[in-house]
């Protein structure tokens, strides 16, 4: 199992976002999101600045912390 870099899938819940409504304002492909949300990829810097706008939270708010 990778290990957990992101929160994106936690966010998208508590807002109420689906993974498909979420690929198709930053227009990617809905597999993509999947792969990202279950932290097999990542997402590239600025895709991560677009999903942090379009979900209204700060950017840090989607990474999971290094410090304890």
């Amino acid at each position: 199992m990778p290990d957990r870099i992101n929160r994106i899938k936690e966010v998208l819940v508590i807002k109420g976002i689906s993974q498909k409504e979420l690929a198709v304002k930053i227009d990617r492909n809905p597999n993509t999101i999947t792969s990202i949300c279950n932290n097999k990829s990542q997402p590239h810097l600025k895709d991560l600045k677009r999903i942090a706008l379009i979900l209204d939270v700060d950017i840090r708010e989607l990474l999971v912390s290094t410090k304890g």
